[in-house]
């Protein structure tokens, strides 16, 4: 027997980068998906390329999702690509359907056809549940998404689970709640709070624009959420877990964790910009994860502080290397 064989869809995002790593500590072959874009971003994954095999494909075209997994015939399929940024996905619905909601559908039919005993893990997200109908999100908490992307997700969970079921397959959703990371992109609100606090104590600007500070989240760390994912893949029956820290914290609090932490007041520098809040904003995300503690042995290493301020660093030495200081 060889080294077993792992596909990762969007591999050269946050997620996608901290798993091929994981999967390379495991002994794993590792191919990643990749799509054919003019501008090609391999930045996360650069310190592992050569250690990979990344192969073209793309969530909107079926027979190259068939071929791929004709072609290299992995034992394990994770599913973590997506439009997953959700202001734009009230700027590009469609698009976000296409690949957040039909992406997953077609991912599944080639396994379906090509190998149906490959185990699958979807990527399904707390944005599901949106307008919260309990405090905290579990397994059994009803949907109620509140954005294109949560509706999306919501699609790409229940096609999982109706595969599943349908055909027998070994396929399991990861309702994650929010993880972040230094490799989270600027857009995000954790990324973009800890990059301006750098910035602003590096004296390179003096303000940063938010939406709704009231809003709170379960915050988590990117690289113990990934572990989880690969741990539903080696249990004996397939299930979906909700995967979270169980804690909560508001944007204000962010902001006051990442200036505080350089030094600084954040109140002096962040404003509240009426432009950036949402149509339908999601208020309070927290999740209840003792079915992943119980079943999968599965446990957050990170905490909320130690995050942010992991982060604060990253880009506090990022912003020294791009300006020579």
């Amino acid at each position: 027997m060889g080294k077993k064989r792992a596909l990762i869809t969007g591999i050269t995002g946050q997620d996608g980068s901290y798993l091929a790593e994981f999967l390379l500590e495991q002994g794993y072959e590792v191919i990643g998906m990749v799509r054919r874009t003019s501008t090609v971003n391999f930045q996360r994954i650069q310190h592992i390329q050569d250690k990979l095999i990344l192969a073209q494909g793309d969530l909107l075209d079926q027979s190259s999702l068939m071929d791929i997994i004709r072609e290299y015939r992995p034992q394990e399929v994770y599913n973590l690509a997506a439009q997953s940024f959700v202001p734009i996905s009230w700027k590009q619905p469609v698009l976000t359907g296409e690949f957040t909601a039909l992406g997953v559908t077609r991912v599944l039919e080639a396994i379906r056809m090509v190998d149906p005993t490959i185990r699958f893990y979807q990527a399904s997200s707390s944005e599901i549940f949106g307008k919260v109908r309990e405090v905290p999100q579990n397994e059994k908490t009803p949907f109620y998404p509140r954005s294109p992307y949560g509706v999306a997700k919501v699609y790409g969970h229940w096609i999982t689970v109706n595969y599943r079921e349908s055909y027998n397959m070994f396929a399991c959703s990861g309702i994650l709640f929010n993880h972040e990371s230094p490799r989270r992109g600027l857009e995000f609100v954790t990324r973009k709070v800890t990059y301006h606090a750098a910035k602003i104590k590096l004296g390179l600007a003096n303000e940063l624009h938010l939406g709704n500070l009231d809003a709170q989240r379960d915050w988590g760390f990117a690289g113990d959420y990934v572990r989880a994912m690969w741990l539903m893949l080696q249990q004996d029956k397939p299930d979906d877990y909700v995967v979270a820290t169980g804690k909560t914290h508001s944007v204000r609090e962010l902001c006051e964790l990442a200036f505080s932490y350089v030094g600084l007041n954040w109140e002096d520098h962040v404003a509240v910009d009426p432009e950036l809040i949402r149509p339908a904003d999601v208020d309070l995300l927290v999740g209840d994860a003792s079915k992943a503690r119980r079943v999968l042995g599965w446990q957050p290493t990170v905490s909320f502080e130690e995050l942010i301020q992991m982060m604060v660093d990253a880009d506090l030495a990022l912003l020294r290397k791009e300006n020579n200081l």
